[in-house]
Parts: C-alpha cells; structure tokens; sequence
C-alpha cells in the first residue's frame, strides 16, 4: 500500500485551500464529480517564463491508523497522463470516472508530479521537482450527507495529538482549530487548514499545546468544517 509515505524525497505541496502554487496554478483546488456526471476538467496554468513537464496520477484515498493511506486506482483516470504545459500557457486534464456509482461518498487524491525536461537526464532515476496533491470527491446518488464529527486530545509521551473520528457520511474539512478551556484560555492549534477526516473514517495531527496547559473540566473546540464555524466538546485522554 501506498501511503503518506508516497511524498518522502520530494517537495511536497498540498494544493487544498490555495488557488495558486509555486509554479504550477491549479483550478479547482477541490475537484467534486457529481453522481450523474462521468468526466471532469481541471485546468493547470504556467505562469513562468519555461514550460512545465509533469506526470498526473489518481490514487485512491482512504485514512488508516490515523493517517492519510494511497492506492493506485483506475476508478478515475486521468488524462493526459504526461503534460507539457508551455511558458504562460494552460493545460487541461480530464478527471474521467470508470467505475459504478456507489452508495457513499468515494475519495481520491490527484497527484501531479513536476518532473525536469526531457533534455536533463536524472542523476538516479526520475527526479520530482514538486507533488501537488489535489483532493478529489465522488458525490453519491441521492441527498448528500453530513459529517458527525467527535474530538479527543491525547498525549502521546511529551506532545498532544488531536484526533478527530467522523462518523457521518460526508468528508470533513478542518482549519482554524483552537481550543477553549474551562477558564476561558484560548490555545490556537492551526490557522489555516488542517487537514481532512473522511466519511466514517478519523485522522490524527499532532498539535502545538503547552506542557502547562490545564484542561480540567469542560474543553471546547472552535474550527472551521467545511467552511462553516463548529464548536464541539473535546474528550481530553492524559494518559499515554
């Protein structure tokens, strides 16, 4: 299985919540292909002054053990699946969906692979300038569903993780996390995005909390899920 390990070695960018990367400029950032529609096209864009070669790949997306997991599929295909996208020009890919609708939310991760010239050979193999990784949903028939999101906070030796287990039959994103004591202390966990926690799936981040910080009695959750403002009780675990 391929897994969040897939990145190691490369300059990895996760392309989420920004319209806009380093080099390459990708649009959507979040792809959704409705129930009753077989393709979509997302536009890659070059607005520097050399062309960018790249190789573009769908991976399967599932969370195990609290962590992102990614396996080749042909469920979705990409196409082209080598690009060449010329200095200021644009480039289309086609998401194209070949498997069956099924009855929940299916997820995968597009990945692009920046790669050098053709007329640069690699030193060892196939060297990947820059991963963008493109979030990609599969709605199912029917009314769409909702997350049911439940938080916990754990310690694991000197740091905290956040774990947030999601029950509900729609992926979940989260940003802006902060935590809210008892006394009104207010711990800013992450700004910006966080990550996801997928349908009937949970994913754990480690997260930045004082050694000091006193979590008796009831903590709260602040953060944004789906861009929408949530508030939650945490289950706070100071064991480990």
């Amino acid at each position: 299985m391929l897994a969040a390990r897939l990145v190691a070695g490369a300059a990895a960018l996760w392309v989420a919540g920004s319209a806009a990367a380093a080099t390459l400029q990708i649009s959507p950032v979040t792809v959704e292909i409705g129930a009753e529609v077989s393709a979509v096209g997302i536009t890659l864009a070059n607005p520097g002054d050399t062309p960018l070669y790249g190789q573009v790949r769908v991976f399967r997306w599932d969370q195990q053990h609290g962590d992102d997991a990614l396996t080749p599929t042909q469920d979705v295909v990409a196409s082209p699946p080598l690009i060449q996208v010329g200095e200021h020009g644009e480039q289309l890919v086609r998401l194209v969906r070949t498997a069956p609708r099924t009855a929940g939310e299916q997820c995968y991760r597009l990945l692009i692979d920046e790669l050098p010239p053709p007329d640069q050979p690699a030193a060892n193999g196939v060297t990947i300038r820059l991963r963008y990784s493109v979030p990609v949903f599969v709605e199912p028939a029917g009314a769409g569903g909702q997350p049911l999101l439940s938080w916990r906070l754990a310690r694991n030796g000197g740091d905290w993780l956040l774990r947030v287990d999601n029950a509900g039959a729609k992926r979940a994103q989260i940003a802006a996390v902060q935590l809210v004591t008892s006394s009104g202390k207010v711990y800013e966990l992450n700004k910006g995005l966080l990550g996801y926690a997928l349908a009937g799936r949970g994913r754990q981040w480690q997260v930045p909390l004082p050694g000091d910080a006193d979590l008796r009695g009831a903590v709260k959750v602040r953060a944004s899920v789906n861009a929408l403002p949530a508030e939650a009780l945490v289950t706070i675990d100071q064991g480990g």
